[in-house]
């Protein structure tokens, strides 16, 4: 008898993934183990490998161990909790509460390039402003430990002082494991931005250019966060700025810009093809690399010459440029040290939006402050980023649409600025937001994640306040402001722990668990989404429930993967789903409660309907 396959618990490797790419393009590097042979991968690659052992880079302790953490695989899940969430059955929108690295691991299958923006506002290392695990390849069982899920023996988890001798390694370990899963959740046009200060953007700037590619580094904005200067400030300066650092994924990720400035254009010369305005002819070229930039301009009403900078040159070549001043134009100055510029035309722009500036110096700290006051009647929060700031990026790093995470979520800004951008030019953008349930000591948000929702929930309901009597229930209803809670928690399934002690007690005890694998206080929602969510399914994947052959069946997707949870499986119950012919089918092991010629009927029945995939749990 074929069995079927097992059902794979673990959250997808992105490690393997790498490799069957790297097998696909050098299948002779594949050793007969399975393994990489480095020895026929340096054959292949010839003289295109760099054997030096000096280069240019970022060192710091434990960073074998960051690879490490990423190779280790997840057998958590994410359990429904609708009695937190609004809209649950309809919303698409997330907010996750669990330690992000883990949460990270378990978003892999199922949002593999498919994120359109990332932003987050990680701790800046300021001394005491995060919280990490001593051991990071136990983060699941420290978490769990941490939030009082399973016993613990003494809280895994602290605060990094600047007293500590790996002080920077220590925010390094935690950053770099978290970017470089995020990278894999980008869409080929996607972008991140990371918030920042001064007391780890250069370090930040090495981890991200060796993550995402020194290629794919955009800009460092700048952000005038202070509005006004501290006079408590003990160095004698004043530090009114951060920084928000932004990479893409590929070239393909490029910023939408800022609507061009009309009161620019005019046409004080009356001229036939209407409003213009002028512009720079300069270039962005070196003589070196564009020396077919670099020539006189001669002005043919007074002879003047004039000659471009070396390091820029002009914006084109001299052919166009004759050409331009044989139309008219060229403006050239009245004055012999003035510079010739370009007469543009409103009609011959054929874009709407100009470059976003690098400085952003109208919204402050203070303006998220105030906003935390006015949605709480206090401050829950401290030094929330203003969600017009984020709101303004969200505009840049989407079109409209896609998805925006955020895996340091704090008080949720980023939702609210993502329903905000959605209200005010009609997108359909949709957010995922990741916190760590940490204790805040206050009695009525005992953790930053319970500000996070309630936040959301506050802007919402502002939201819908500022629409009464402009739109109908109807049209306001169309827009997605709902969210679905998730959080962290163990695997529903236990696993046969190969490392139990060898005692007839524990052997007695891992052997029960393996027969009855599911644990006693899951329901059948929290087994449905951990399997949607290691099938590679979003969490807001649609799911119908319908019955067959008296049992209940989970139709995930359309059909494409059925998913049944019965314990008293049939002959029948397998025919039918049979019968809708879906690419994949998932069924509970204790369903067939030990009938084997039960379990081989369904393995030829769903073969011969063309079923690719049947798994057991």
């Amino acid at each position: 008898m074929t069995p079927p396959d097992k059902f794979d618990l673990r959250s997808h490797d992105p490690i393997d993934e790498k490799l069957e790419c790297l097998f696909r393009l050098f299948p002779e590097a594949r050793s007969e183990g399975g393994k990489l042979d480095f020895a026929r991968l340096k054959l292949a690659l010839g003289e295109s490998v760099d054997v030096g052992k000096e280069r240019y880079g970022m060192n710091w302790p434990g960073k074998v161990d960051c690879f490490k953490t990423i190779q280790t695989p997840s057998v958590a899940t994410l359990r429904p909790c609708s009695e937190e969430s609004f809209n649950f059955e309809t919303t698409e929108n997330l907010i996750i509460e669990g330690d992000n690295l883990e949460v990270l691991k378990l978003l892999q299958k199922s949002y593999l390039g498919k994120v359109k923006m990332i932003y987050i506002d990680p701790p800046y290392n300021t001394g005491n402003d995060f919280i990490y695990p001593d051991n990071y390849n136990e983060s699941l069982q420290t978490y769990l430990e941490y939030t009082g899920q399973v016993d613990d023996d003494g809280k895994k988890f602290g605060t990094n002082t600047d007293a500590d001798g790996r002080f920077h390694s220590k925010w390094l370990c935690m950053m770099w494991p978290r970017l470089y899963l995020a990278r894999n959740l980008l869409s080929e046009d996607g972008v991140i931005f990371v918030s920042i200060s001064d007391h780890e953007v250069a370090a930040l700037r090495m981890l991200m250019n060796e993550i995402f590619g020194e290629e794919n580094f955009s800009a460092q904005f700048v952000w005038k966060s202070r509005k006004y200067p501290d006079s408590r400030a003990k160095t004698g300066v004043s530090t009114d700025h951060e920084y928000i650092v932004l990479y893409t994924r590929s070239d393909r990720g490029i910023l939408r810009g800022v609507e061009r400035d009309e009161t620019k254009f005019g046409n004080p010369d009356n001229d036939p093809c209407g409003v213009w305005m002028s512009r720079s002819l300069l270039g962005l070229a070196t003589k070196a690399q564009r020396p077919n930039l670099h020539y006189t301009i001669t002005d043919p009403a007074t002879g003047r010459k004039y000659d471009p900078p070396e390091d820029t040159g002009w914006r084109y070549s001299e052919d166009r440029m004759k050409s331009l001043i044989a139309e008219g134009c060229i403006l050239f100055p009245s004055k012999a040290e003035g510079r010739p510029r370009e007469k543009k035309f409103r009609s011959d722009l054929q874009s709407e939006f100009v470059a976003f500036p690098s400085i952003i110096d109208d919204l402050f700290t203070s303006d998220g402050t105030a906003e935390i006051r006015e949605l709480f009647g206090e401050e829950v929060f401290d030094f929330s980023k203003p969600s017009a700031l984020i709101q303004r990026l969200v505009k840049q790093g989407t079109n409209g649409d896609g998805i925006v995470l955020d895996f340091f979520a704090g008080s949720g800004t980023t939702a609210q600025a993502v329903l905000q951008a959605n209200d005010e030019d009609g997108g359909d953008r949709k957010y995922v937001l990741i916190q760590l349930p940490e204790p805040t000591e206050r009695k009525d948000f005992p953790t930053i994640a319970e500000i996070t929702k309630e936040r959301v929930r506050r802007a919402v309901a502002n939201l819908l306040k500022a629409l009464e009597g402009s739109l109908s229930f109807e049209e306001r209803d169309l827009k997605d402001r709902g969210f679905r809670v998730y959080k962290l928690a163990e695997s529903n399934f236990t696993e046969w722990d190969a490392n139990v002690q060898h005692e007839d007690n524990a052997l007695e005890r891992q052997l029960q668990l393996h027969v009855d694998h599911i644990r006693h206080e899951r329901n059948s929602d929290d087994i449905l989404y951990e399997l949607l969510l290691k099938s590679g399914f979003p969490l807001t994947t649609k799911v119908e429930k319908v019955t067959l052959a008296g049992k209940t069946v989970n139709s995930v997707a359309g059909g494409a993967l059925i998913i049944c949870l019965e314990k008293h499986l049939t002959l029948e119950v397998i025919r039918a789903i049979a019968d809708r012919k879906p690419e994949r089918v998932v069924l509970l092991d204790e369903g067939f409660a030990g009938n084997d010629q039960l379990k081989a009927n369904a393995v030829q029945t769903f073969k011969t309907k063309g079923v690719t995939s049947f798994k057991t749990v």
